[in-house]
């Protein structure tokens, strides 16, 4: 198997999208051996604050505290990108290289259009990558069809009752620092750029509020929440919490 297969692949929109949807469940599966890749479709070039330079490097650094593999982007254009064939082709790549058994993605609808768009492109791709007369090619050579057992999508900023709750609660602290790196993007009294809906004071409190109430639902401080467009099966009913 390639070195650069992982179990978990992250496909979203925007440069810090893992990090505020789905970081503690990034961290705790990456503490519990499993790895973890991260790719986005765009540079998030069109955001309110920073550039495609900054962001880059600080999603950088939140790949080191994550824990990931590595973390990349496929260039697709911020604000205007669509479920087109070339569009498809890159993510079909994109999961054919990897070949992650799960594959998390952006809410299926959110304030964000890129975040719905993305959710959607991320999902298609996912059941063409399985099909074997889609041919793709990554570096001179021909990729093998690869889908995903299971494709998740975040709870984002708009609420959506979740399918399943990760409980992360060990790694909130973690989450935070990675957050954190993100320093263009959220409050800095300092700053002299505009103000965006994550910049405010209020937003890290608000995430934080998210959580609490997405872990309450299973009896756990902090949670996660995904959607998913199957039910997921497991193995013994006696690990359900």
């Amino acid at each position: 198997m390639s070195n650069e297969c992982v179990d978990i692949l992250c496909i979203t929109a925007h440069p810090d999208d893992v990090e505020i949807g789905c970081g503690g469940t990034v961290l705790k599966h990456a503490a519990e051996g499993k790895s973890v890749g991260l790719v986005e479709l765009t540079a998030g070039e069109l955001g309110t604050r920073g550039s495609p330079e900054i962001r880059r490097a600080e999603a950088e650094e939140g790949r080191r505290v994550l824990g990931a593999r590595f973390r990349y982007q496929l260039g697709l254009q911020d604000g205007f990108f669509r479920a087109d064939e070339a569009s498809l082709l890159k993510v079909i790549e994109c999961v054919r290289r990897h070949r992650p058994q799960v594959l998390i993605a952006n809410a299926i609808r959110d304030r964000h259009p890129d975040h719905g768009r993305g959710a959607g492109l991320v999902a298609e791709a996912s059941f063409l990558s399985g099909l074997r007369r889609v041919i793709t090619v990554h570096n001179g050579v021909s990729q093998e069809p690869w889908r995903p057992v299971s494709v998740l999508h975040m709870i984002q900023d708009r609420w959506i009752d979740p399918h399943i709750v990760v409980d992360v609660s060990a790694y909130w602290p973690q989450k935070m620092e990675a957050l954190g790196c993100f320093k263009s993007q959220f409050f800095d009294p300092d700053s002299t750029e505009p103000v965006s809906p994550i910049s405010v004071p209020e937003f890290l409190p608000t995430l934080e509020g998210r959580a609490r109430d997405v872990g309450r639902i299973i009896g756990v401080p902090y949670g996660e929440g995904f959607t998913c467009s199957r039910p997921p099966g497991i193995r013994d009913i006696m690990t359900l919490y």
